[in-house]
């Protein structure tokens, strides 16, 4: 058996950096002795988070256009020449059998230098509406693989399959974790619970929602899960009390999903692509915060099909009490929006993915 090489580039947030991570534990099952290298952007998390998960990193010296006229675009140039010279050189010292990426600053030089000397490259596409790396690499790369329908008009039809986005394998069967989780958060057996999630950092206006809220909560008999994040756990922590858990992560993901009746949630790729896969009625909270409003893409694609609720940011005061009693109050209307969003899982993604990369290395 060949001894493969993969690099694998994507990072900045998590929603880049994991569904990396989980190719590269599926393509180690299948190929104990393939080497693994991950190229990511210096300062960035990926930096952090690939060791974490056992594998090597190498950072290069790039960072996003900002909106505004910054010193960082004056240097864009620079560090995008600082980082094709030394692209080429990680390529040429590793020789990839193929490059795989995942979105992110890094992944634009590293898989335009891997692509103009032959190697083969592939792409994976977590959102809806995609970023602009992916959107400039998809000419030049073997196959984008994606989670969502209707991307024809970003990617060539004939490279598009539709895999959907890699997941953490634990969360499949959160079903039968609803004891264990609310033994493990100490939360009361029968009572409905709410699992409020802002992603690694937090989110202040859904922290802002929740805190306004912790009222209306207990009139309505709710216990609440409240993720609010690192940045945030300091200013929320005085709300602890025994219906309400503050908590800075949630290590324990899949028992956190497992205690839920109801999610409260950001609409991340990863976020959405994992809720689908837990089956539980959702409220989406998209971030306005990001690219080309991304967010509000992805739970567009869930609402749609009559799978979650969606309320935006500025329609939170007038809205949500409203919507979250009705939703909270029709046991079969939770169930028929845990029902729709979970026919839109495709929880096999990354062996699917792994599958049509063993295809292209064995040509």
């Amino acid at each position: 058996m060949s001894r493969y090489k993969f690099i694998l580039s994507g990072g900045g947030t998590g929603g880049h950096i994991y569904p990396a991570i989980a190719i590269a534990n599926e393509l180690k099952v299948r190929y104990p002795d393939a080497e693994f290298l991950f190229v990511g952007a210096k300062d960035r998390m990926e930096m952090e988070k690939v060791p974490q998960a056992g594998y090597e990193i190498k950072g290069l010296w790039i960072s996003g256009i900002q909106r505004k006229l910054t010193l960082k675009n004056l240097m864009f140039p620079l560090k995008l020449i600082r980082s094709m010279m030394e692209a080429g050189r990680i390529i040429r010292d590793f020789k990839p059998d193929l490059v795989i990426g995942t979105g992110g600053y890094a992944s634009g030089p590293l898989l335009k230098v891997a692509a103009s000397k032959g190697i083969k490259c592939v792409i994976q596409e977590q959102n809806s509406f995609p970023g602009i790396t992916n959107k400039l690499l998809a000419p030049k790369v073997e196959k984008v693989f994606v989670a969502y329908d209707n991307l024809e008009r970003f990617f060539p039809k004939e490279k598009i399959l539709k895999t959907g986005n890699p997941v953490r394998q634990d969360l499949l069967g959160v079903v039968d974790k609803k004891a264990e989780g609310l033994a493990l958060f100490e939360l009361t057996p029968g009572k409905k619970t709410l699992l409020v999630i802002g992603g690694s950092l937090g989110a202040r206006r859904i922290n802002q929602l929740i805190e306004s809220r912790i009222g209306f909560f207990k009139e309505n008999n709710i216990q609440l899960i409240w993720q609010c994040g690192r940045f945030y756990y300091e200013e929320y922590k005085k709300y602890a009390g025994a219906d309400v858990k503050v908590l800075a992560f949630l290590n324990e993901m899949d028992k956190a999903y497992g205690a839920a009746d109801i999610i409260i949630s950001r609409a991340g790729a990863s976020s959405v692509s994992e809720l689908c896969i837990v089956g539980k009625p959702v409220v989406f909270i998209p971030s306005p915060n990001v690219a080309e409003d991304h967010q509000t893409k992805n739970a567009s694609a869930v609402t749609d099909k009559d799978g979650a609720v969606l309320i935006r940011e500025t329609d939170l005061e007038e809205q949500f009490e409203k919507q979250f009693k009705d939703l909270i109050d029709s046991d079969d209307r939770m169930k028929e929006l845990g029902a729709n969003i979970g026919k839109l899982a495709l929880p096999n993604a990354t062996r699917h993915i792994v599958d049509e990369i063993e295809k292209l290395i064995k040509e």
